[in-house]
């Protein structure tokens, strides 16, 4: 039976990307692979510049994940005013000048980032192949004492809680594993559904649940070409919510180890 790391996302700020267009950068509901692997990569202290161990960390990772706080979606409108001499940082790690006439800088740069907020995640990922280095025992003692500082989604997005404090569980597939994992904050209220049952949502791979489910099928841009630098892909997910009652015993975040 295959070993599973149980992540708890809990921050005030939470960004789990989507498809950005132009200065719009949204927010998903529950993170997405590329995310996980850029902050599993982080805490195992690797440089952007390491483009194929990101690739191939992401291409071995199977991850689902449980909304068990939706949180609150909040939009920051940011302005700055910059000038012809001022740098950004870019993801390829050189500083970016500007250019253009004087007028092209009378006007400041607008963009909007959407975040969730209080939002608390359940996050179980394993490896695939499990053999190769970094294994999933290296994850682990990677993420209870990080390289570096951890962030979920954006570097503004500092985590209110250890990211992993639980130990690896076993089980068949990643439902299972969530499954497994004690929800959350009991005392929060839960959806509701037809049928007068409190539900928490679910998003996994179409390998990791039953047949026989009732779910939604979703295509996800959650594929990063690292090597590129660039998103360049879609997977599909299975999308669907389970009674409470399903799931182990809810416990309050701080009860949490």
């Amino acid at each position: 039976m295959p070993q599973h790391l149980i992540l708890r996302l809990e921050a005030p700020l939470m960004a789990f990307g989507g498809t950005m267009i132009d200065a719009n950068g949204p927010t998903l509901d529950l993170p997405i692979r590329s995310m996980v692997t850029g902050l599993i990569a982080n805490a195992l202290g690797w440089q952007r510049g390491e483009r194929e161990r990101h690739q191939r960390l992401q291409d071995r990772l199977v991850v689902g994940a449980r909304l068990d706080r939706p949180g609150t979606a909040l939009r920051d409108f940011q302005t700055a005013q910059l000038g012809g001499n001022d740098k950004a940082w870019t993801t390829r790690g050189l500083p970016e000048g500007r250019a253009g006439g004087a007028n092209t800088y009378k006007s400041p740069h607008i963009r909007q980032r959407h975040y969730r907020a209080d939002a608390f995640v359940t996050v179980a990922l394993r490896l695939d192949p499990p053999e190769e280095d970094p294994t999933l025992a290296t994850i682990e003692a990677a993420l209870r004492a990080p390289a570096r500082p951890l962030f979920i989604g954006r570097k503004a997005c500092l985590p209110s809680r250890p990211v992993l404090a639980e130990p690896a569980l076993q089980a068949d597939n990643i439902l299972v594993a969530l499954k497994l994992a004690p929800l959350a904050r009991p005392d929060i209220p839960r959806t509701q559904h037809g049928d007068g049952k409190q539900k928490v949502r679910f998003a996994v791979p179409p390998s990791e649940c039953s047949d026989d489910m009732q779910r939604q099928s979703r295509l996800l841009a959650d594929v990063r070409d690292w090597v590129a630098g660039v998103h360049a892909g879609e997977s599909r997910i299975e999308h669907f919510a389970l009674p409470t009652e399903e799931i182990a015993a809810a416990i309050s975040a701080e009860d949490l180890p």
